[in-house]
This record gives structure tokens, sequence and C-alpha cells, in this order.
């Protein structure tokens, strides 16, 4: 096998475009060929990408993977994460057994005691305080049928709405600027649309490190005939923005302000489909009448890059024929996350670049399961994209799951990630349970997250497969099975569903979530109105078969989609239904969008203020299937660059590791790559403090301080980036928290997408000490 951690998107196959992607597989065993017994058909879930792969299996065991040539996602290439990955199951420090905090420590305990301690302290919690007092935390890295078991039991048992995902961390915008723009979440592109397209478009979208099978993708058009101009928005010189013909390296918080230049300049120049934007949008007016007052000077002026910069990728957007614009966390987690996200759909809209080949834009995700944690209504909204304002949607849900409407909260928003915390914090929720997710150290402001999650008020249950700095804090541990030792389906980044199947029995006795979330809801006598069970299932197969007879009829109809259709199938697109059983390609062929009142799923926000429009309001301009262009206005970041702190604070992912390296760093290949967390400067930033390759310096805001060596790679003055990855739980002294990237963020959020803001960090830079050994390998 070639060094795929030295040659991360490995050998070039270059190809036309409308051509179809080569073949490639790449597999990665820890035994010869023949000796596998067994091929298990499954994908990866260490990106958003759902690549599809089988998993090689011997004694038991799980001994490799390979991807799958026929896959319509990754034609075969697998990331170093997905080649990789599979190792972290057999860890040494898998969590085995369930553990119970027992005279200030976490001790073994069996499964019987765990259960009866978490369902004894529900019922407590609800007796006394009401359903306010619980809440959910999961994560995007569970199966749907998990992410749905999930709402069933939160929403329509249990009734309340403080349910959400570690999705709102990474991508809850992107189903925001989706809803916000279309109606419905739902990305309208397929990757073949890379296949056909001439321009590429990236915001905020470090591919290369994020989504690495994209990018080998992206990489053989652009090295084959007929290469398609690339343009890549992103304060840093990434390995994608050094591939742009035009790299617009952007201010962090500015993002509005240029992607309002480019509009400005698309319609000055009549470089927009007006026939199209007349007939199958609404609010045009009010867009051209906002970006008219951004020419390129004045981004230039509030952004730092150059007018002629911003032309000139205006100009190569402008006169593309076939437009595909991606989008990410440079977006996200950044200032006004939503209105931005937003203007690269008013982007494509204008032009007209939608629902045909070679023309889409992708609100990309984050997590392999993102998409499910949304559609099931595990992640801040109901099930199936329904819409919690419409009365009509809530009676629906209610049938379907036999429950009096009522008990489904929707008196207001379902509760965002960071409003649960806060409620924990003042002491409003009780009862908190944490599946899959890495609060302690994914989370902004991570010395008042440790205070919330520690606090003694506050019963803490955590379902993870490996203790981390999470665990450590548990009243309850519970082991969970893994990929590969369970069975469920994911849904990627461009509605590819793939069914992952188990391969093995999980280890000790750790079990999957969704048995344990089956059991839980037994043991709480959660019952339909007439009593019965709640969760009428006994196998993953049952909720799958429940949860898409919900979507029948909705913008995410996977009514056809059955576990026998995916056992048959290398990944089908949603819609599919009994007219297009073999899936839908792309959403919008047609130009009619899921906008009309009785059909959104949500009646949307005021970009600036978060306010949310009302179901009458909405329907007094009813935009009944024509998209919404949403113009916004730039707003400074809250916070800004000062005398005490200088400089700009950005945290973003490494192309080695996945989320807070609780799987990733238990990886030999993996962690050795990139063993340890770094600063990454500007050469002028770090001479003018007397900074070298490899010093150890100290990053400080009014939240926090990190230490770490610095490296002098920076490509923009005044910025600094820190991964986001490390924690402490593989440190020999994890009590000194200097190493999280997250001690420095601050708490805000979106108005609209409730997503935390990582990017625009006032700090300061000192240094600590001389190198004494080569600078980190990056």
């Amino acid at each position: 096998m070639a060094d795929r951690i030295g040659d991360v998107w490995g050998k070039r196959t270059p190809y036309p475009a409308g051509g179809s992607w080569p073949l490639r597989v790449d597999a990665c065993l820890a035994i010869p060929h023949d000796h596998v017994e067994r091929w298990v058909p499954s994908v990866c879930v260490l990106c958003s990408n759902g690549c599809g792969l089988d998993i090689a299996v011997s004694d038991g065991r799980i001994v490799g993977v390979r991807g799958r040539a026929q896959d319509r996602v990754n034609h075969g290439r697998l990331g170093p994460k997905g080649l990789f990955g599979w190792q972290a199951g057999h860890s040494r420090d898998r969590l085995l057994h369930p553990q119970m905090r027992i005279d200030g420590a976490l001790r073994q305990v069996g499964w019987e005691t765990a259960m009866t301690a978490v369902v004894e302290r529900s019922q407590a919690v609800l007796s006394r305080h009401g359903p306010l007092a619980m809440a959910f935390y999961t994560s995007g890295q569970l199966f749907a049928e998990e992410h749905y078991a999930q709402a069933l039991i939160a929403r329509g048992g249990i009734g309340t709405p403080h349910l959400d995902a570690s999705t709102r961390l990474c991508t809850a915008t992107a189903q925001w600027a989706l809803i916000e723009s279309f109606g419905s979440d739902g990305d309208p592109g397929s990757y073949t649309d890379i296949d056909h397209c001439d321009t590429l478009f990236l915001v905020g979208h470090n591919v290369a490190e994020s989504q690495t099978v994209l990018w080998a993708r992206m990489l053989d058009r652009l090295h084959g005939p007929d290469r398609p101009r690339l343009i890549v928005v992103d304060p840093r010189l990434t390995p994608t923005a050094r591939a742009a013909d035009v790299h617009l390296p952007v201010r962090p918080g500015t993002n509005v302000a240029l992607l309002n230049a480019l509009l400005h300049e698309l319609i000055r120049n009549d470089w927009i489909d007006r026939a199209f934007v007349d007939a199958r949008t609404t609010g045009f007016a009010e867009l051209a009448a906002t970006v008219a007052d951004y020419p390129a000077e004045r981004a230039a002026e509030i952004c730092g890059v150059p007018a002629h910069l911003v032309r000139r990728a205006a100009r190569l957007i402008g006169t593309a024929h076939h437009l595909v614009s991606t989008v990410q966390q440079g977006v996200y987690q950044s200032h006004q996350a939503a209105a931005a996200a937003v203007q690269v759909n008013n982007i494509n809209l204008v032009r007209g670049m939608i629902g045909r080949p070679g023309a889409t834009v992708f609100q990309m995700n984050g997590q392999p399961s993102a998409e499910n944690a949304r559609e099931a209504g595990a992640d801040g909204s109901l099930p199936a994209f329904l819409n919690w304002q419409n009365d009509a949607h809530v009676r629906h849900l209610a049938e379907h799951w036999n429950v009096d409407p009522l008990r489904i909260p929707h008196w207001s928003p379902p509760t965002h990630a960071m409003d649960i915390f806060r409620h924990c914090e003042t002491g409003s929720i009780r009862f908190l349970w944490i599946t899959g997710a890495n609060p302690a150290v994914s989370l902004p402001d991570l010395h008042r997250i440790r205070a919330v999650l520690g606090s003694e008020r506050l019963f803490l249950v955590v379902s993870d497969a490996f203790p981390t700095e999470t665990t450590a804090l548990a009243d309850v541990v519970l082991p969970a099975a893994m990929w590969g030792e369970k069975t469920g389906c994911v849904t990627n980044a461009d509605r590819t569903v793939h069914l992952s199947h188990k391969a093995v029995e999980p280890p000790g006795e750790a079990r999957s979530d969704f048995a344990v979330l089956l059991d839980y809801a037994r043991r709480m006598r959660l019952t339909d109105r007439d009593g019965g069970p709640l969760l009428r299932w006994h196998q993953p197969e049952d909720a799958w078969h429940d949860f898409i007879a919900l979507t029948r009829g909705r913008p995410c109809d996977q009514s056809a989609l059955t576990y026998e259709r995916l056992r048959s199938s290398d990944g089908v697109q949603w819609p599919c239904t009994e007219s297009a059983p073999d899936g839908t390609e792309r959403l919008y062929t047609d130009h009619v969008f899921p906008t009309a009142a009785d059909r959104c799923e949500d009646y949307g926000h005021d970009l600036a203020t978060g306010a949310q429009h009302e179901p009458d309001e909405y329907r007094l301009h009813d935009p009944a299937g024509r998209a919404v262009l949403k113009a916004a206005h730039y707003l400074p970041p809250h916070e800004l660059p000062d005398e005490d702190h200088p400089l700009q604070l950005t945290t973003g992912r490494c192309v080695y590791h996945w989320h807070t390296r609780t799987k990733t760093a238990r990886v030999p290949e993996l962690d050795d790559a990139a063993p340890e967390v770094w600063v990454e400067l500007h050469p002028d930033d770090a001479h003018g403090r007397d900074i070298a390759e490899g010093d150890l310096v100290r990053v400080s805001s009014p939240q926090g301080e990190v230490e770490a060596p610095a490296v002098l790679r920076g490509s923009r003055p005044g910025l600094v980036f820190v991964p986001f990855h490390y924690g402490y739980f593989d440190r020999t002294d994890p009590d000194r928290r200097n190493r999280a990237a997250n001690e420095l963020t601050h708490t805000a959020w979106d108005p609209v997408s409730r997503q935390p803001v990582y990017k625009t960090t006032p700090v300061r830079l000192t240094k600590v000490a001389d190198a004494t050994e080569p600078g980190p390998r990056r």
C-alpha cells in the first residue's frame, strides 16, 4: 500500500468534464488478503463524505478495510482516517463495562445497576421538576435508527424540547441556510456535479483536510482536461487554497461583506439569470439594494482582500456555465454564519445554477450522520423535516407515534445545545444524557463547561466507547458498541444512504446505543396513548421502517428505501419513492422548491437578529414554491482585537484527526502523524515577538490559555491558528489545562443557526521558551 500519511490523497486519476471518475480501490489489511474470512458491507464514519467500504473479518475480529469500487460516492477510494481508523476499536482502553460514580470515583458495575440508577434518577427528576428538567445531547455519529429512537423518547415519550446534537457545533448552519433559502434541509446536488462543473467556489471549506476523498475527486478534475476554475475563500493558505486560481484570504468574521461584494459584481455586470430570478425566486429587489452598498473597494477595506481579486473571482463565477459552490466550517463557525451561508445560496440562485448537472450549492456537513440527526429529529428539529410551528405537521407526527399532540413540545423552538448547557448551568436541567460526544473538549469556554458538567445538582450519563474528558465527569458511564459492531443507516452530505452491517460482536459488555435506548424506554414504561410500548421495535430495521414511513410525502421521502433495497445497492440518494425506486440524484430539477407555507420545514428568521417569523406573517407572503433570496448587511464581530489582545484566533481541523481524537488518537498511523497541538503564526507576528520555529508559545484570551510549539507557516498577519482536536485524556498530567483550543474561545452563537462562534476570538501571544526539538510534524 502507498504511503497514505505522506501522500494523503493518493495517486491522481485525471478525467474530463462529463466523464466518469475512474476507479481506484484503497485497502488496509493487518493480515494477507487470502486470510480474510469474509467482507462485510459498511460505510466510513470518520467524516461526512460517506465513502462505501467493506470490513475485513477474521477470527471474529476486524482486520482491515477496503474501499468499495462500485460505490457511487468514492469509487473505491478511502482517506487516511478511513484506511486506518478501524484500528481504534482494538484499543486497550475500550470501555467494556458500565461504570457508576461511587464515593467520588467511577467504579465498574453491572448493566442492571447502571440502568436502574439512570431510570430512578430520570423518574425522580420528572416527578420533582417535570420534563423540562430532562435533556439529551447526542452526536452526528450514531446511526439513523438510534437518532430516531432518541427523538421518539425525548419528544414523544418524556415530552422535553431539550434534545440536540453535537452537529450544532459543526453544521447547524448548513441546515438553516438550506431552510432559509429553499424551505427545507437537504443539499440539492450530487457529488457527480463535480464531474460536470467548470467552476468550483469553495467558501470556508478546506476540503483537502476535511473531506479527503472529495478533494481527490476535485484534484482529478483539476489535473484533467477541461480543468475547472477554482476560487477559494479562506483566511489561511490551506492545501485547498494553494490549488486555487483565485484565493480570497478574508479577514475572519467578514464573510458577509465579501459575499455581498461578489453579488454586487454579479448584478452590476448583469452576470445573472434574470428569467430564472424573476420566475423562480422572491426577494431580488431587496438583495440588489443591499449589495449595492458593497463595491469591491469597500469589501477590500473590511475584509483585507484586494479589490482586484474580488472582481476577478466575481468574473470567474459570473462567466461560469456550470458552477458548484461549497460551504463549511470557515462560514459555519464564524461570525454571521447563517447570513453568510445564505449569501452563497444567493450567488447560485441569481446565476440560475441549481437543479442541473454541474450546477448546485453544497452546504456541507461535518459528521458522518449529521444528516440523519437532522432527518430523524435529534438535533433541535422534528423528524422528517416537519415544521414545529405547523399544527398540521405536529398532528401528523403525533398520529404516527400514536401520542397526544400536546405531548410533543411545540410551544417554542426545540432547544439548541448552547441553551441546554446554559439551563444545566442555572439548574433548570437536572438530568443530561450525552451520547457519543465530548463537549468537555469541543464546546467553547471550557472552564465554564467543565464546571457545568461537574455540578453536583446535574446527573450526567455518558455513553461512549472510550474514556474521554466527558466520561471523567459522569455519574454513569455506559460502554457503547462502535461502527462495525452494530447495524444501521448513515446518510452523507449529498443525501446518499448506506446500510452499515454488523461485522463483529462488541467487546466486553458494550452494547449498541439502539439496544440501550430500547431498554431505557421499556424501563421508563414509556407508552403511547393506547397504553402500548412507545417504542414497539425489536431491531434497527423495525425503527428504520417506522422512520421511512414517516418521511412519505416529505422533502426527505425515503418511503421505498428499505433495508432490502439498501442491501443490494452501493448507496442510494433520497428521495427514494415508489416512483423513484433508485433514488434521486438532484433536487429541484423543476425549479420548484418546498417553500410553500403548508410544506416548508420552518417559516424562517431575520438573518441579523434571529427573530422567528410567525406562521401568519409567512403565509401572507407565501413564496409558494419559489426560492427565497434573503439579504444581509455586514455587522462587525462582537469581539475585535484590541491593545491587550491584538491578534485573532481561528480554530480548525487537521487532516489526520477527527473531532476530539477519541478514535484517531488511538490509531498509531494517525496519532504519529500529528501527536501534539501546535500554534500556526505568520512569520511577521512571530519575529516581532522573538519567536522562532518550534519555540514554546502561550496564546491567551480572556477565557484561558494554550501553550504549544510555534509553526511559522501562517499566511495572514494577525491571524493565529490552533487545531481544535486536542484535549487531555492522553496526557500524563490531565489536570494541566493548557492544550485544548477551546480554553480560548468564548460563549457566543449565530442568531439563526445557534451555532457557536469559534473563529474570531481576540488573543495575545507570548514566547515561553526556546525550542528544545524540531517543530511539530505537519
